[in-house]
């Protein structure tokens, strides 16, 4: 299935993520964004152009959202730049476990590797600062929809920032504060006497409950543009369920 390009120029190619595929290749996998978009634009490039894409950024696996690549040098380097100077406007959607008691708060905490875990990091007073701001989308019983806003890009910093203050993602293998927080997110997790028919339930997401739905940045003739990525049919189909089976009526 190809990807959805969201938006392009002579500099810059913005593509749609989807969830379950690396933005790079891993060391026992070949297929990731990067080869599969090549692939894709390479019927468009000219002769005399240059069809390698350049990394900038990158998202986790198993989040879907916008991912930017340069298609030169210089335009690397210029995205490159803003991102490693926190210029660069992020906003991601998060399903989190729990109530917060405000719609909205900044978390101002230094993130750091795990001592015991190399694949966890954590926050701790030896890490580099993190900055992140939310805001409350919509509530559900037992359940909240966030926009998230990191201001700052450390691994896995949303991640750690919500499960620091109790709001960890439904869905987390590592951060995740239930024990099914691996498997997914079911309904009969919060549908009233719901119980699957057949062979067993499915989970209406089975990844990272996070999305990174805009991606604002500086073109190199200093226009300002603003990029947003569609919600993916499981993301969408777990806010609607909550919406229908877990809806707070305060």
């Amino acid at each position: 299935m190809p990807l959805e390009i969201l938006w392009s120029d002579e500099n810059y190619v913005a593509v749609a993520k989807p969830p379950g595929l690396a933005v790079i290749p891993g060391r026992a996998e070949d297929d990731c964004l990067l080869l599969r978009l090549a692939g894709q634009l390479r019927l468009r490039w000219s002769g005399d152009a240059d069809p390698r894409l350049r990394l900038v950024h990158r998202i986790d696996k198993e989040t879907s959202g916008v991912v930017v690549f340069a298609t030169n040098r210089p335009a690397q380097q210029h995205l490159s730049h803003q991102f490693q100077n926190n210029r660069v406007h992020k906003e991601y959607l998060a399903i989190v476990v729990g109530a917060p008691p405000e719609d909205s708060g900044v978390v101002d905490a230094p993130i750091g590797h795990h001592p015991q875990d190399a694949l966890r990091m954590m926050v701790t007073p030896h890490g580099r600062p993190a900055r992140t701001e939310w805001r409350v989308e919509q509530r559900f019983i037992g359940y909240t929809l966030l926009r998230v806003m990191p201001k700052t890009g450390k691994t896995h910093q949303i991640r750690v920032h919500l499960r620091h203050i109790g709001l960890p993602l439904a869905v987390d293998p590592l951060y995740g504060a239930q024990s099914d927080a691996s498997a997914g997110l079911y309904l009969s997790s919060f549908k009233r006497g719901y119980r699957p028919a057949g062979e067993g339930e499915r989970p209406l997401i089975a990844r990272l409950t996070l999305h990174a739905e805009k991606l604002g940045f500086a073109e190199m003739c200093g226009r300002n543009v603003e990029i947003c990525a569609p919600w993916p049919k499981d993301f969408r189909a777990a806010v609607n369920m909550l919406a229908k089976y877990a809806a707070n009526r305060r």
